[in-house]
């Protein structure tokens, strides 16, 4: 293949779910990628139209994955909760076999450059170890920290930003004014295209500054204030309308931890996103570190759109962990 300096391959893993198909969608817009769908040979999910199939079984010793892998650029990695834990490993040692030169790891989120939440955050450490891995075997990663997926968070309920839409219930963490960085699925996707259309190598902005390095956007910095502020201008109500309650982050994350030893998996989103939350700024990686935002061309987004498309998700019943 000749020499391009454009990154032109490109492989997702999970090109069906909720956040790889705005992956898949916003480089095929782009129309400078070839986007090729890594699944299982019993997937079921839908593809964007567009997508090339390569289907691997993870059981016949890698074999599969390497072939599929063969001739990318550039590999992105999105898996289920409900993924087996080594499937992030099994991958990574693939591309490295095929050759593939960059990686973005499944470690969306948080800034895993802050020491504090690498220790206390709890997909921290996990976060931390995919990138690790992948430098030792001689491919570089480019790590999406994008804050919390907005849609998702607001839509699962009170364990997650502290607002139940369906039952009107608010618990401010604190006073509910720390402000934290949330990211859109769509401004994800717009993110990724944006970066992966740059020059690989030269001047800035090219992608290779971002090479082992976290890459900061966001689509918002609210907080729990602001986001309710936007439910009420969406749907026509007031805090009148809704029964509000306020709590420590401190005493939120240590319960949601008891919890979640034993055994109420909604302890584990009550304690991870709670300590975002803390009020010492770790969750708002917009005022430390800068945003790649301007840099790479990204839209503003309005802040009640993407309220709307959330509540509009609650009233239809959407509800993925059910699934």
């Amino acid at each position: 293949m000749a020499q391009t300096n454009r990154i032109e391959k490109v492989a997702i893993v999970g090109a069906s779910g909720r956040l790889g198909k705005h992956f898949a969608e916003e480089l095929l817009k782009t129309g400078k990628h070839t986007v090729t769908a890594v699944t299982r040979t019993d997937s079921k999910g839908t593809l964007p139209a567009g997508v090339k199939v390569a289907q691997v079984n993870y059981d016949d010793d890698g074999q599969s994955l390497v072939s599929a892998l063969q001739g990318q650029q550039f590999l992105i990695i999105t898996l289920s909760i409900r993924a087996p834990p080594d499937t992030h490993s099994k991958l990574v040692r693939a591309a490295a076999k095929a050759g593939v030169p960059y990686i973005m790891p499944n470690a969306y989120g948080f800034d895993i450059l802050n020491k504090s939440l690498r220790e206390e955050d709890l997909y921290g450490a996990t976060s931390l170890q995919h990138c690790v891995e992948i430098e030792k075997l001689g491919i570089s990663y480019v790590a999406m920290v994008c804050g919390f997926w907005y849609e998702w968070s607001l839509a699962l309920g009170e364990f997650w930003f502290g607002l139940d839409i369906k039952n009107k219930k608010a618990t401010f963490f604190d006073d509910g004014e720390t402000r934290v960085n949330v990211s859109t699925w769509r401004q994800c996707g717009r993110a990724l295209a944006a970066l992966l259309s740059l020059p690989e190598s030269g001047a800035s902005p090219s992608v290779s500054q971002w090479k082992n390095m976290p890459f900061y956007f966001a689509s918002f910095r609210v907080s729990q204030r602001d986001m309710l502020d936007s439910i009420h201008r969406v749907t026509g109500t007031t805090d009148k309308d809704w029964e509000i309650t306020y709590e420590p982050t401190g005493e939120r994350y240590k319960n949601g931890i008891d919890e979640m030893q034993k055994g109420a998996r909604t302890g584990f989103a009550k304690a991870m996103y709670s300590r975002l939350f803390f009020p010492n700024g770790d969750g708002d990686f917009e005022s430390s570190r800068g945003l790649a935002n301007d840099l790479i061309g990204l839209p503003k987004e309005d802040l009640d759109e993407a309220t709307k498309r959330t509540v509009e998700m609650v009233e239809s019943g959407w509800n993925p962990l059910a699934q």
